[in-house]
């Protein structure tokens, strides 16, 4: 019998607060411009087309708001994926070699072998407390699964 861990969840907190109404404000403010913009004082006519058009770009502007909020980190025990704006990607834990957040790095990074990385968009330098919760949370996570003297250290 094998031993679960239930995977580790990390979202941005700061960059979700901040874009989810923004991305609401959008659609609010282009559907409104689209509802009142019939007739323009120059004699130019906005038909149902143009209002619909209008709909659609601040969706697609909402739509492309969003995507800073996307990245999530999901670390189980087959290891880690990295989700950052728009591709992810799973790591399995024998390939990394630490979980590190360097001095004056907007988020955390996993070193793999032959000095590459992966940058963890998820944990950000923004979110204060929450990153640091997090780091530690993902570090302890990278030590229990390949037995790392990963330190809880700033690089």
């Amino acid at each position: 019998m094998t031993v679960t861990t239930a995977p580790l969840v990390i979202r941005p907190r700061k960059v979700r607060m901040i874009t989810i109404p923004i991305a609401a404000a959008l659609v609010v403010i282009f559907v409104i411009v689209a509802i009142l913009l019939q007739h323009d004082a120059t004699g130019v006519f906005f038909g149902i087309g143009d209002r619909i058009a209008l709909v659609l770009i601040g969706l697609a502007l909402a739509a492309g708001t969003l995507v800073f909020g996307r990245s999530r980190v999901v670390a189980d025990d087959s290891g880690v994926e990295v989700r950052n704006l728009f591709f992810g990607q799973k790591v399995s834990w024998d390939l990394i070699r630490a979980v590190t957040f360097p001095d004056g790095a907007p988020w955390a990074r996993l070193e793999l072998p032959a000095d590459e990385y992966i940058p963890v968009v998820a944990i950000q330098a923004f979110d204060g407390e929450h990153a640091v919760r997090a780091i530690r949370e993902l570090r302890a996570l990278h030590r229990k699964m390949v037995g790392s003297s990963d330190v809880d250290s700033d690089s």
